[in-house]
């Protein structure tokens, strides 16, 4: 059994590619609304809900990765609780 209750499976040339991704895509939207046409009311507009999506974005992926995590927790927990009442009442199972 493992001593960590999360094992992190990614490598950091994905959490670089990722970092990445999304700082090209944020400068690419900065640069967008940059150059658009329009008013400084729908600039505005636009930035806004773009930065609302993305902290979205981000709070979507945490809760996804918190439950994710926690059900992992749980269920080492009863794995460990199934193992030990097994180990306790081996012996007594195995004679029957």
């Amino acid at each position: 059994m493992s001593a960590y209750i999360y094992e992190n499976r990614n490598t950091k040339s994905f959490y670089s590619m990722a970092w990445m991704a999304f700082g090209i895509s944020f400068l690419g939207m900065g640069i967008g609304l940059a150059y658009l046409e329009a008013t400084i009311a729908m600039k505005g507009f636009l930035a806004m809900s773009y930065l609302f999506s993305v902290t979205s974005c981000f709070t979507v992926s945490k809760v996804v990765r918190d439950r994710h995590e926690s059900e992992k927790f749980i269920n080492k927990i009863e794995s460990a609780k199934t193992e030990k009442f097994l180990n306790e009442n081996g012996n007594v199972l195995s004679g029957i």
